[in-house]
């Protein structure tokens, strides 16, 4: 995999709009997580960015997306962007629904998230946070 440096420090990587590319984007979360040594938020990273992939591929009309990750102090910001100007809704589907839990997982996963309009179409994001790596106080 050849990731680009963003300098914040941080990867990004533009993509087809297609399915598989949720595979190539959960690759380059894990790289970029497991080379700043905090891997430990591989999991929700990599399930995070697989939904917002499936979001612009299943929601947009985009030929490509660009997939961003950033280490900005104790969080990592993942983003995608797209050409459309539809931005995601949280819903609570029913239980027997098949579809509509993408943005409710990455709520769920996420310390937060959101989307930025753009004049182009939009940039989906969600925060993850490094666990504090100090010892809790004694009483």
């Amino acid at each position: 995999m050849r990731l680009t440096a963003t300098g914040a420090p941080g990867y990004r990587e533009t993509l087809p709009c297609r399915p598989e590319s949720a595979k190539r984007a959960r690759l380059l979360v894990a790289a970029a997580l497991d080379a700043w040594g905090i891997g430990e938020l591989g999991c929700s990273g990599m399930q995070i960015v697989a939904e917002l992939v499936n979001n612009s591929v299943n929601h947009t009309r985009s030929r490509a997306i660009l997939v961003v990750i950033a280490r900005e102090g104790r969080s990592v910001r993942i983003r995608v962007a797209d050409k459309s100007r539809g931005v995601p809704v949280l819903r609570r589907p029913e239980d027997s629904s098949e579809e509509g839990r993408g943005i409710l997982l990455v709520d769920t996963l996420s310390t937060s998230w959101g989307y930025d309009r753009k004049p182009w179409g939009k940039v989906v994001w969600a925060e993850l946070r490094m666990a504090d790596a100090s010892p809790p106080e004694e009483r």
